[in-house]
């Protein structure tokens, strides 16, 4: 038995994986997961064999970014046929169930007229009996809601597809995670091992606190074929020290993207994790996991994309986080799976639900949640929530990626929570389609125009000087651009200075710096410290 103890590597990546394909969180979902499958994973691989060229051309062409198409560069034809046909295989309960979601759809469409729905329970895909309510809303549209705590522990919910690659990287060049699945390579170790699983954890410590590497090949299940290669990411090398925020002020730390974190010396609260854990160099001033807290008292997640809930950030922290506020909902609908259920089926313990302006107190700070409006294709999407976090006078506003369609709304949560001293808001107002993101949970193809009308798109500079208006902020940030170079394999952004949300965002930056307030589009990293006492300006 060797007792000597290793530290994991800065730079070694820990990706979870869903039958091969980059998790996030429509896959775990047992409904949403099956739907993609089906819809898109499925779809995406037909689609290469059938025409690699095709995908390989695409891939090149900057204006397809984000596309459904593989990218192997043509390559890899037998590999990506050996994963359809496992696929298919090893799936069957699963793609039986999104068929029968569609049929289900489809029998509504065609039978459900308004009169009472209780003899079509007889007409439900047997798969899906005692799964589903059927209900009208109140204009008399059919439709069905899940019980989905019961799909968790139904066969429709498999565990082992769940899987995690391991791998060093020196760069933030990946695929685009929604279209093209990890194949096997020589330098990538896959441990078949669920989300749920406690060397996860112990393994994620190794980043801080050094341990034998028998234990943890043990608790993960290395075998002998694995071993050499396990090794290589492992280092004697200690991690630099945290130095833990001790002193009087409000310490803010931007991490890119929609990532902020707010720390005293009594508390640390950490909004939609996003982080560049790895150790290598990189052209963009970043903080990374090191720059992270021991404890975490508190993560909040917005909503339910793939750039603001990212396993890939939050398992590794799992075992330093002790509350995950999440929004609330209980919906059961297709395309708005609850995430309180999703997170407690891959190891989170400690979740929290929260409601529209309801407010958690802890020392002397609060965080409430504020209503989320838009940027979900207008769809109706109850798992989204808006944060004001106060300590001690100090108020910031965290709102996301919110699309300001009716400003009336914020006047009336101002009358609730009065101004705020910092704002931070999403301006990616060009936003993807519906079907981008939610085609693959969708029965009936919408028209072309249709789909593109119906965005995943913030505000632009007129809705987002609206909240300025209102809330009157000392100081506005622009975030959750998508910009860093981290974030290009999940949100296939890369804008120019022409693209239209870098001229909103720069728009209302100078407008909010000619009225004299402090404003900035984030990028990278930044780091403030404010006076718990704040001073609100009258205006």
């Amino acid at each position: 038995m060797n007792d000597k103890k290793f530290y994991l590597k800065p730079n070694v990546v820990l990706e979870p994986l869903v039958d091969k394909w980059y998790a996030w969180s429509h896959l775990v979902s047992p409904a949403t997961g099956a739907m993609n499958i089906v819809g898109r994973h499925l779809q995406i691989m037909e689609s290469y064999l059938s025409a690699p060229s095709i995908h390989a051309e695409a891939v090149r062409n900057a204006k397809m970014r984000g596309g459904p198409f593989m990218d192997f560069g043509g390559t890899r034809v037998e590999e990506v046929n050996t994963l359809r046909t496992q696929t298919i295989q090893n799936n069957e309960k699963v793609i039986q169930l999104a068929h029968a979601i569609k049929e289900l759809d489809k029998l509504l469409a065609a039978e459900a007229k308004g009169y009472g729905l209780e003899t079509l329970y007889e007409k439900v895909p047997p798969l899906l009996k005692g799964y589903v309510e059927l209900y009208y809303d109140r204009s008399n549209n059919p439709g069905f809601r899940f019980f989905e705590s019961l799909l968790y522990k139904s066969e429709y919910y498999k565990k082992d597809m769940q899987s995690i690659a391991l791998w060093i990287t020196n760069n933030d060049e990946r695929p685009f995670c929604l279209s093209t699945p990890r194949l096997d390579e020589p330098w990538v170790l896959h441990l078949d091992i669920p989300f749920d699983h406690k060397g996860i954890d112990e393994l994620a410590k190794m980043k801080r606190a050094p341990q034998s590497l028998d234990y943890i090949k043990s608790l993960l299940g290395v075998n002998a074929a694995q071993d050499a290669l396990f090794e290589t990411f492992f280092t004697e090398a200690p991690p630099p020290v945290y130095r833990r925020y001790t002193g009087d002020k409000i310490r803010m730390r931007y991490f890119g993207h929609a990532c902020i974190l707010i720390e005293t010396k009594e508390v640390s609260i950490l909004v939609d994790p996003l982080i560049s854990y790895y150790g290598y160099h990189s052209d963009v001033q970043h903080f990374s996991d090191v720059d992270l807290p021991d404890v975490i008292d508190y993560v909040l997640i917005t909503h339910n994309h793939q750039d603001h809930i990212l396993f890939e950030t939050l398992l590794p922290l799992r075992h330093k986080i002790k509350n995950l506020i999440v929004p609330r909902t209980n919906s059961g609908k297709l395309e708005d799976p609850d995430l309180k259920l999703m997170f407690n089926h891959v190891g989170f313990h400690n979740v929290i639900a929260i409601d529209e302006m309801e407010t958690i107190c802890f020392e002397d700070a609060t965080i409430t949640g504020l209503p989320f409006m838009g940027e979900h294709s207008d769809l109706n999407i109850l798992t989204k929530s808006c944060y004001l976090v106060q300590i001690g006078m100090f108020k910031l506003i965290f709102l996301a990626d919110s699309r300001i369609s009716e400003s009336a709304l914020y006047k009336h949560i101002y009358k609730q929570v009065g101004k705020v001293d910092v704002l931070f808001i999403g301006m990616e107002c060009d936003g993807a389609p519906l079907s981008w993101l939610y085609g693959p949970l969708i029965t009936k193809k919408l028209p072309r125009d249709m789909d593109g009308s119906r965005r995943l798109a913030g505000s632009d500079c007129g809705k987002g000087l609206s909240l300025v208006d209102i809330f009157r902020p000392r100081e506005l940030y622009v975030y959750a651009m998508g910009q860093e170079p981290w974030l290009e394999f999940i949100s296939s952004i890369k804008y120019t200075d022409d693209s239209n949300p870098i001229v909103q965002s720069n728009k209302l930056v100078n407008i909010c710096r000619d009225r004299g307030m402090i404003a900035e589009r984030l990028f990278g990293e930044k780091e403030l410290l404010y006076e718990k006492q704040a001073t609100l300006i009258e205006v």
